[in-house]
């Protein structure tokens, strides 16, 4: 106080750029000590009262409720603060999390001679709440699996984790579309919290029949392109969401792919973008796969994603994952 004292009596008697310097350097050892802005404002003021005793009363009431503000301020401040370095921890954290996601979630896209296969998953935050599994069995069939968890965030990535170890730990015996989405759902109903659920779409390609044989846990539809026709149709298949009963039964439906005809896998992250506050129809995204469908797969699923990003402004409301598998020869 004496210090401050002494720099604020030179400054009011000189008005010299010295003594402002000096009070610069001498903040800064203020700060070094950890003086809170408050105790700053009463070091000021018991010096000024100590200059000048004969204060009007009206002033001395100004300092006083200025001292009285800051000492409000400088609580929120130092609440502000430590809110702001939890959030830096938490976001190093999600950080964290996300690159052992994107480690752990990872799958192989199967080289298969058949078929031509593209894939893009893109989340809209940090964490991915969409995941997509492929898998080739001893006879060289192509498995595939894509799914969304209805939920956000850590949790979500966490659902995924866990259904992406389910999977792993099937044998090829239990290779059928059906039973893999009936024992996944008994590893969610029983290990998912209550008002979290999965929904999922799996399907073998069977690379000497050509059959494609699929079920589906109340995922979004996806489509079929028939080459020949050069014509889109819905993927009609039925099934309750991964998590919400114990015992249910899914249905195996299948389709036979001739050369250049496609299969069409997607989330709802790509049927529900939105321009502004317009929803886009289904009919739209076909529409923009019809106009790349001559390309390589890999290059369709990024030209419909770069299609649908430019059309929401850059801004990703929900994770987008686009799989298309195409019958080569």
């Amino acid at each position: 106080m004496e210090k401050y004292k002494e720099l604020m009596k030179q400054y009011m008697l000189t008005e010299n750029e010295e003594a402002l310097y000096k009070a610069e350097q001498f903040s800064k050892q203020l700060l070094q000590k950890d003086v809170s802005p408050d105790e700053i404002v009463q070091i000021h003021i018991e010096s000024l009262k100590s200059l000048y005793p004969e204060l009007p009363k009206e002033m001395k009431r100004s300092l006083d409720f200025l001292l009285e503000t800051m000492i409000a301020y400088g609580i929120v401040h130092q609440e502000a603060r430590d809110l702001r370095e939890k959030q830096l921890e938490l976001k190093s954290e999600i950080e964290v999390a996300a690159n052992m996601q994107d480690t752990l979630l990872n799958t192989v896209i199967p080289d298969v001679e058949v078929l031509d296969i593209g894939v893009l998953s893109v989340a809209a935050k940090q964490m991915n709440g969409d995941y997509h599994h492929f898998i080739k069995d001893s006879s060289g069939n192509v498995g595939v699996g894509i799914a969304d968890v209805i939920g956000k965030g850590i949790p979500a990535a966490l659902c995924m984790s866990m259904i992406k170890y389910a999977l792993d730990s099937f044998s090829d015996e239990r290779f059928s579309p059906n039973s893999i989405l009936e024992l996944l759902n008994r590893v969610v109903e029983r290990n998912v919290e209550a008002g979290m659920f999965i929904t999922m779409f799996y399907g073998v390609y069977d690379i000497h029949s050509h059959e494609f044989t699929y079920s589906s846990a109340g995922h979004e539809p996806g489509f079929f392109y028939k080459a020949k026709s050069k014509q889109f149709e819905e993927i009609d298949a039925r099934g309750i969401v991964l998590g919400v009963q114990n015992n249910v039964s899914y249905i195996n439906y299948s389709k036979s792919l001739e050369v250049g005809d496609t299969v069409l896998l997607l989330t709802d992250g790509v049927t529900e973008c939105r321009q502004g506050d317009r929803f886009i129809e289904r009919q739209e995204v076909v529409d923009v796969v019809q106009k790349y469908i001559h390309l390589p797969a890999q290059h369709i699923v990024e030209n419909v994603y770069r299609y649908f990003e430019r059309l929401q402004d850059f801004d990703l409301r929900d994770d987008f994952t686009l799989i298309i598998l195409r019958r080569e020869r």
